[in-house]
């Protein structure tokens, strides 16, 4: 069974590698460059006319390789898998229109703001609900109507009150990687180091799951998670496919992923925190997306109240930027903070399983 994971990682990894120089051509010749601020680091300008939209590739190698492990493997996929590519796919689709307006119709902010975020609630609404449903032999659907952290933990807030907890974390997950996505391979690699996370978490909860109780040695300390190895597989599919990409990604970059791979990440992000039950546990791993979304909180906030900014431009990594720090550094530090992150976050969950030992 673990072989899935492998082969969905393998496979992720080398249609990306390969597929995503193909993509940089067609784009190319299509002219649909990457729109750079005129108010951004003054280096940043040289990268105008980058081909965009680039997280097509790992959107359609994470797919493939996910179906692909399942006909090599044998194995059927399962709603929960079936739901987070689904709103990772759904999410990429309102960036991608985002993208495709702003490069092909020459209109710079893309979709109008009402459009956009009528797209998101679409889509988030409709995983929401559906992650309510399909209930396996124990009763377990995919998502689960209680708040977690390292599992499930107090009363159901109901399924109206769930929904909207959804939409919250799928916004600001997708939105994170969104503002995250601003140096080159920054959110690339960020992600793929908390899809590592994921795979690792999958892996343990199905080897940890109730639905084994019989040969746990503390049957207390189980996980109800509807589809663990499978989200496992999703996870190892979406490491493999964005760790291909980062080599096109990588500075100085060869294609950027969009609103298109940005909204795609932070919505698998969401999908997986939701239906292993780590969604507050998600914010630690994800924490540099966090961190990045809260300093423009921070510097909006500061300006509206004070007229006072407190960044010299948000999100943070332009802050450094202007201060001196050549792109490369800025990068390679935040994956620093990133990895720490992963690691504490982990450390979390493995403790809040050994604390029920």
């Amino acid at each position: 069974m673990m072989k899935q994971i492998l082969f969905a990682g393998v496979i992720g990894l080398f249609l990306t590698l390969i597929g995503t120089p193909l993509l940089i051509k067609f784009l190319a010749r299509k002219g649909y460059g990457q729109y750079i601020r005129d108010d951004g680091p003054r280096e940043h300008h040289a990268k105008r006319g980058t081909p965009t939209m680039g997280g097509i590739a790992f959107i359609l190698a994470t797919i493939i390789a996910y179906f692909a492990s399942k006909v090599i493997t044998g194995y059927a996929p399962t709603f929960s898998g079936l739901l987070v590519l689904g709103l990772m796919a759904g999410m990429g689709l309102v960036g991608f229109l985002d993208d495709y307006i702003k490069i092909v119709k020459r209109r710079s902010l893309g979709l109008r703001a009402k459009a956009k975020m009528a797209g998101q609630l679409i889509v988030g609404i409709g995983f929401a609900v559906l992650s309510l449903q399909f209930a396996d032999a124990r009763n377990n659907t995919p998502a689960s109507t209680k708040l977690s952290f390292v599992q499930d933990f107090g009363w159901s807030i109901g399924p109206v009150l769930f929904v909207i907890w959804a939409l919250f974390m799928i916004l600001a997950m997708s939105n994170g990687v969104n503002l995250t996505d601003g140096l080159d391979g920054l959110a690339t690699g960020a992600a793929t180091m908390v899809f590592g996370a994921y795979t690792f978490i999958g892996v343990w909860q199905f080897q940890e799951s109730c639905a084994n109780a019989q040969t746990l040695t503390n049957p207390s300390a189980c996980y109800e998670v509807r589809d663990p190895l499978d989200l496992a597989v999703v996870a190892s599919a979406l490491m493999g496919a964005c760790f291909g990409f980062l080599w096109w990604n990588t500075s100085p970059a060869k294609i950027f992923m969009g609103d298109t791979g940005s909204l795609a990440l932070g919505g698998a992000l969401a999908g997986l925190a939701i239906c292993s039950r780590t969604e507050i546990l998600v914010a630690l791993l994800g924490g540099l997306f966090v961190l990045i979304t809260m300093s423009v909180v921070i510097q909006v906030g500061s300006f509206k109240l004070t007229g006072k900014r407190v960044f010299r431009m948000a999100p943070l990594q332009h802050h450094f930027e202007l201060k001196g720090w050549s792109e490369v550094l800025v990068v390679v530090r935040f994956w620093i903070i990133q990895g720490m992150c992963v690691i504490v976050g982990l450390g979390l969950f493995y403790a809040g399983w050994a604390a029920d030992k």
